[in-house]
């Protein structure tokens, strides 16, 4: 098993089957407290805030409820998306799942069969506020490209085994003999 990892994400590689055919790719988000830290504070503010408009100006239960009801959407906004892991699992005779792991425990799995992958490319995302790369695949009889990693961001250094794994499985052998390097 292949590990390594920056201040944000953890990149694993393991052959979970003995006949090492099966490729297991895994981007793990490092966990940060500082969010769970800030959910916390901002609850705990904003139920204090409506128990004493409650029992300061003896107004309604509306305004205790109304403080419930925006502490509990803050905290699904904070938490219902947050994705744990984004993992790509090559099987080289049959295709590549593309699974996102949530911190809710749902499951989003994708799969595209190997007949139809043309070539997996490494672009570089650039927006009005920060560049990034990505891994795409193009894939036969569709105009859009689809994203391998659709929420994380990794940096190349962990993209490239995954694009080379993928080069390999797609017969595409020749584009992992390009200049990019593993670092």
């Amino acid at each position: 098993m292949v590990e390594f990892s920056n201040r944000r994400f953890t990149y694993t590689h393991d052959h979970k089957w003995p006949s090492e055919e099966i490729d297991v790719h895994h981007i793990i988000v490092r966990k940060r407290n500082t969010k769970g830290f800030l959910v916390c504070i901002s609850a705990f503010v904003l139920l204090v805030n409506g128990l004493l408009l409650f029992l300061v100006k003896d107004i309604s239960v509306g305004i205790l409820s109304w403080s419930f009801f925006l502490t509990a959407i803050l905290i699904k906004l904070m938490f219902w998306k947050s994705v744990v892991k984004e993992s790509v699992v090559v099987m080289p005779a049959f295709g590549v799942q593309l699974e996102t792991h949530y911190v809710s425990g749902r499951i989003a799995r994708r799969f595209v069969p190997i007949g139809k992958i043309l070539k997996p490319v490494l672009l570089e995302c650039v927006t009005p506020i920060t560049c990034y790369w990505s891994l795409s695949l193009i894939l036969r009889g569709e105009a859009d490209l689809m994203l391998v990693f659709k929420e994380l961001h990794p940096p190349m250094k962990m993209l490239v085994p995954i694009w080379k794994a993928l080069c390999i499985a797609c017969g595409s052998e020749e584009s992992s003999d390009t200049s990019i390097k593993d670092g």
